[in-house]
């Protein structure tokens, strides 16, 4: 008996050799799976027809795609970095540690069935420990409760689910889900790795996911469009992920804020599918709100590897007038990259915008005392695991052992699918890999996220790792704030790993093989898509039944996993006045400082366990600690949480006060719900990163900037503020924040914020799921 997924593959797939009958008015699926979800071309030109003979200008590619997807095109104003879009999203997707609280908060809103197509996928919860088989079998039990109840609601509300096992969502997304000119929206800041094939894939909060879930449409500052060219074509050791870590050197974390990248030029043809959506997934570490590469030879070629050729002919159909930049397309900002003089990056440690190009690499890493010894070298991910990668850094390893050489240091691979962990399972690579030394981690997140059970070393030991994932903020990867990770190509980690040395430049270095004699590595070799096609393994996926009548989802009052959610307040109608500040944040604060990941992903579904982490990694402004604040009532020093809940119970609302590009990162919408719960009003900083003033403003909070951003500097920890303005509040008017010192007179700032009309609605409601709520009950 076929199982559902199965049925339909084959129900879907019937004649997709031939389609020479393909018209512009085919209904043509969107994915192998879902019987319901069609390509909605026709529909995005109409919308496009009209917004150009409004805008009387050419498009990018970018704006294309956003504009075909507009709510109301006809009214609907549109200025790049102004004004905020209403769109329509093709799609949802959620991992599982955010879609718990993205399904809790669909739940409290009484709707039967998404409006959407909505697919969860398990990939989060999974820790590395001692490899991919045994880890799995201790993740399914240690989760089963939030596994059950993930799938049960997606069942009862039409969801699609794919178990644990599966592979990570960003990489199950672009085998099964994505395609050229669709808008997906995901609960997760790397979904941008659809761009790579042609698609505006967006990362958002949990409460973004449930407006479109909810049939509302999903809003969106018209971003400005940073234009990247490509010329040329890579060569040796250079990879597409050598690109987007030159372009975070040039850039930094927050140069993509508010922009798309988009890439173009003849050397955007010169790669693989699975390459573009490398570079896109990385886009996410510059702050962009998405990034994309125009339609071409490499997705239909990736389309039709992956069983949906029909989608990729009946792309070709639109690529003049939809799937491609108009002519004299004007960019707000251009960058030219030239891919026959690129060299391997090494970004790190610390931060991922760190680049320093390989042949530079040995002179740094000893001027800035970095550990030499290279501990583990980490592939995979959903950043860099594709069958390409795979087999390049195969080659190196292959080449490697005909010289009698294995890993000098701890090698580890992550698969990102199901799917490619069976193809290259079938293919040797596996062998290869394991034969090198190297641990096969699960097809999941793992020490990428920090689900990583490092045992090599203790915890306060300064050493170095190097992985091809996406990023390396301090402690991420394994909890260790003295682990010096740096982010590279699969292939340098695997020429690392062979050396053991951070010095090493496979390009110039030579190495001796078991005799003695010096060799040097050969550049990697690789196939973009498997010769014989690929395995699909074994089948994770499970569709929601036709008949969810019955199906019901329970959460146990006693769970410690999840929790039902109670509506917050809504605002009182009045300024907020004597305001204690719980911390000033120093420095670099990510959403990894605000809202932990690692053992905390068990929580993702209980609010007020997980709150237990807020800003616990936060560097307070007082005293240079972590997770120690004044409570300025009492003088007693506490950790942040502990402060912030006895601020709360007495009925005190409180704000924080932050630095530049405030809670950049993963979109962890936790580190948005955890203030609100804890009792906080307001968080003032110089900036903020994208999705998470947007997860700040859909839990009723006040993200607020500094207008001078040297005031920052003039506030103590141990004063009080009053937010003033607020019965006015409205769009671009200032608000103001009284300062009163512990000792002398108070002061006042301006502050602004990006608040619309509609945003303000949900302070003044309490929340954005609030405001759902009282439309669809009255």
């Amino acid at each position: 008996m076929l199982s559902a997924r199965a049925a339909m593959r084959r129900s879907l797939s019937r004649g997709l050799a031939t389609v020479s009958g393909l018209t512009r008015d085919s209904k043509v699926h969107q994915n192998l799976l879902e019987d319901h979800a069609f390509i909605n071309y026709k529909e995005n030109v109409k919308n496009l027809d009209i917004v150009k003979s409004r805008l009387n200008r050419p498009l990018t590619y970018a704006e294309k795609i956003l504009y075909g997807h507009l709510d109301n095109p006809e009214g609907q104003d549109i200025v790049r970095g102004q004004t905020y879009l209403k769109l329509r999203p093709d799609r949802v997707a959620c991992q599982d540690a955010t879609a718990q609280m993205a399904i809790l908060q669909f739940m409290s809103a009484g709707l039967p069935e998404v409006a959407k197509p909505v697919t969860v996928h398990c990939d989060h919860l999974i820790q590395a420990q001692t490899g991919g088989e045994k880890d799995l079998a201790r993740a399914k039990e240690l989760n089963r409760e939030v596994y059950d109840f993930l799938s049960s609601a997606t069942s009862k509300y039409n969801i699609g689910f794919w178990g644990p096992g599966s592979g990570i969502i960003h990489q199950i997304v672009l085998e099964n889900y994505a395609f050229p000119g669709a808008l997906i929206i995901g609960t997760d800041s790397h979904t941008p790795n659809a761009g790579g094939l042609g698609q505006l894939a967006i990362g958002v909060g949990g409460a973004d996911a449930v407006d479109v879930m909810s049939d509302l449409p999903w809003e969106l500052k018209a971003p400005k469009i940073l234009g990247v060219k490509l010329t040329g074509r890579m060569n040796g050791w250079a990879s597409p992920k050598d690109i987007i870590l030159k372009l975070a050197g040039i850039t930094t974390v927050k140069g993509g804020t508010g922009k798309i990248v988009e890439y173009f030029g003849e050397g955007v043809d010169t790669f693989s599918a699975t390459g573009m959506g490398t570079i896109c997934n990385m886009g996410a570490e510059i702050g962009a709100t998405t990034s994309v590469f125009p339609f071409n030879n490499s997705m239909v070629e990736y389309l039709d590897a992956t069983r949906r050729g029909k989608i990729g002919e009946f792309a070709k159909l639109y690529k003049n007038d939809l799937l491609s930049a108009d002519e004299g397309a004007e960019y707000d900002e251009l960058i030219e990259i030239n891919l026959s003089e690129l060299e391997p990056y090494v970004n790190g440690p610390f931060t991922p915008d760190l680049a320093t190009p390989i042949s530079k690499l040995k002179e740094v890493a000893v001027q800035n005392n970095w550990p030499l010894d290279v501990k583990v070298g980490l592939i995979g991910s959903c950043t860099n695991s594709s069958y390409e990668d795979m087999t390049r850094a195969a080659s190196i390893i292959k080449d490697a052992a005909a010289h009698g050489l294995k890993a000098k240091s701890m090698f580890t691979v992550t698969p990102g699918s199901e799917q490619v962990r069976a193809t290259i399972a079938r293919d040797g690579q596996l062998d290869t890999f394991t034969d090198f030394g190297g641990v096969v981690l699960a097809n999941a997140c793992g020490p990428c996220i920090g689900q990583w059970d490092r045992q090599d070393i203790k915890k306060g030991t300064k050493n170095t790792i190097v992985s091809s994932f996406n990023r390396n903020f301090t402690s991420r990867n394994d909890g260790n704030p003295d682990t010096h990770s740096f982010v590279a190509s699969p292939d340098l980690v695997v020429a690392f790993a062979i050396a053991g040395d951070l010095r090493f430049n496979p390009m110039t270095d030579k190495l001796k093989d078991k005799d003695g004699n010096e060799f040097l590595l050969q550049p990697p070799q690789g196939v973009g898509l498997p010769p014989k096609g690929y395995d699909q393994g074994k089948d994770t996926y499970q569709a929601p039944p036709k008949d969810r009548s019955s199906v019901s989802v329970k959460v146990s009052p006693t769970s410690e996993r999840l929790q039902l959610l109670e509506p917050f307040d809504s605002w009182d109608g009045k300024d907020a006045l004597n305001l204690p500040i719980l911390i000033k944040a120093f420095g670099k604060t990510t959403t990894d400082h605000i809202s932990m990941a690692g053992p905390w992903l068990k929580y993702r579904g209980h609010l007020e366990n997980i709150s237990n982490n807020y800003m616990i990694g936060a560097i307070n402004a007082e005293n240079k600690k972590a997770n120690s604040v004044r409570n300025v009532y009492t003088g007693e020093y506490k950790g942040v949480p502990e402060t912030a809940r006895e601020y709360r119970d007495q009925g005190i609302k409180w704000v924080v006060i932050g630095d530049e590009n405030f809670g950049e990162g993963s979109s962890r919408e936790h580190a948005a719900l955890e203030p609100r719960f804890l009792g906080g009003f307001a968080i003032i900083t110089k900036s903020f990163a994208r999705i998470h003033e947007t997860n700040l403003k859909k839990q009723g909070l006040l993200p607020l900037y500094f207008k001078n951003p040297a005031d920052y500097d003039k506030i103590n920890p141990t004063d009080k503020v009053d937010v003033l303005g607020l019965t006015e509040f409205a769009p671009e008017r200032e608000l103001t924040l009284r300062v009163h010192p512990e000792n002398g007179e108070a002061w006042d700032c301006p502050l602004t914020h990006t608040f619309n009309e509609e945003q303000i609605e949900w302070f003044k409601s309490g929340s954005a799921l609030n405001k759902i709520k009282n439309e669809k009950t009255h």
